[in-house]
């Protein structure tokens, strides 16, 4: 009979068993010095995609990553099964340091922010010129979340055959951004996908637009071969009928070593998450005269320094109307 109170002797204390083991917790994690390098290809309820040694495995992330999420064009360290073959499963166990990473929120209101591509290194804003007709605003949006994030942007119009593109291109003639102007003959006959290919050699560009201005049939023509496969492991893995672009999706090109990256088509572009203090950096003509602004100043009030810089002529002045169309954009609606 066990004795409890004050007469009691260790041998008397119940022990609740460690049903996972006798060993004690630790916050030493293994350093997993022997993983593979990986890239991440799509992301589908949980299950990532890797391309490991041109191999196309599927992985999940390991719980030590914590709430540490893995995006697609992500650099990752891969252990585990890393065959490839069917119902095997790799562990990423750790998320390389990103060198861009391109940011979206569902409204402005939005405090949640989405990474929607890590280490691309340019933006491709893909617009129709008509049918649908050209949304500046959205344009805008796409050019500054391009700018936080690290992306040079490049602006694809379609549909010229419809519209000319002179009034779009004085809009942005200001922001030197590199252009390409293509009608529905070329996106449908290839054309279109071997202009805007000059623009992609060697590099990671992800594509972005709203339905219906012709994205996902310039990304098809760009690398038909790769989604067929990619899409085709994805499908098998994970038991989906079709990939319908709901999620980022990263595709490698043919010949020059680039990747495009397909995103959802989008029908907002929130930027609630965006800090206007870092879209200057996308203005180096301007960057120096924002030496004499005052702390926190949004350039776009009274004793903003960037009015004496541009009437200095140290850079143009539509350069600072540029900068700061762009900057108003969190404080309008796509619509206005």
């Amino acid at each position: 009979m066990r004795r409890y109170g004050k007469h009691t002797d260790e041998d008397d204390i119940r022990s609740r068993p460690n049903r996972r083991g006798n060993r004690p917790r630790t916050n030493i994690r293994p350093k997993h010095e022997d993983a593979a390098e990986g890239m991440v290809l799509t992301v589908d309820r949980g299950r990532l995609t890797c391309l490991v040694d041109g191999r196309t495995i599927l992985a999940m992330k390991a719980r030590e990553l914590g709430r540490k999420a893995a995006v697609v064009g992500d650099q990752v360290a891969l252990v585990g099964d890393l065959s490839g073959k069917k119902d095997t499963l790799a562990r990423i166990v750790r998320i390389e340091k990103r060198s861009s990473v391109l940011r979206r929120t569902a409204d402005d209101d939005d405090p949640y922010e989405r990474v929607v591509v890590a280490n691309a290194d340019q933006l491709a804003i893909v617009t129709a010129l008509a049918d649908p007709e050209p949304r500046p605003r959205l344009i805008d949006r796409c050019l500054v979340a391009a700018f936080d994030g690290g992306l040079e942007p490049l602006l694809v119009m379609t549909k010229s055959d419809l519209a000319p593109p002179d009034k779009l291109l004085e809009l942005y003639g200001d922001l030197d951004i590199p252009y390409v102007v293509t009608s529905r003959e070329e996106l449908e006959s290839g054309g279109a996908a071997d202009r805007v290919r000059t623009f992609l050699d060697g590099r990671v560009t992800a594509f972005v637009g709203h339905s219906g201005v012709g994205k996902t049939t310039l990304v098809n023509a760009l690398v038909p071969e790769e989604r067929r496969r990619v899409t085709g492991h994805v499908n098998a893995v994970t038991g989906r009928g079709r990939h319908t672009t709901t999620s980022a999706l990263a595709l490698p090109l043919a010949s020059d070593g680039g990747w495009v990256v397909d995103t959802p088509g989008v029908r907002s572009f929130g930027l609630a998450h965006i800090d206007p203090s870092r879209v200057i950096h996308a203005f180096p003509d301007l960057e120096p005269g924002t030496e004499g602004c005052p702390r926190a100043c949004s350039h776009d009030e009274p004793d903003c320094a960037l009015d004496a810089w541009v009437a200095d002529g140290h850079a143009d002045p539509a350069r600072l109307y540029s900068l700061r169309r762009l900057l108003a954009t969190r404080e309008r609606t796509e619509g206005d």
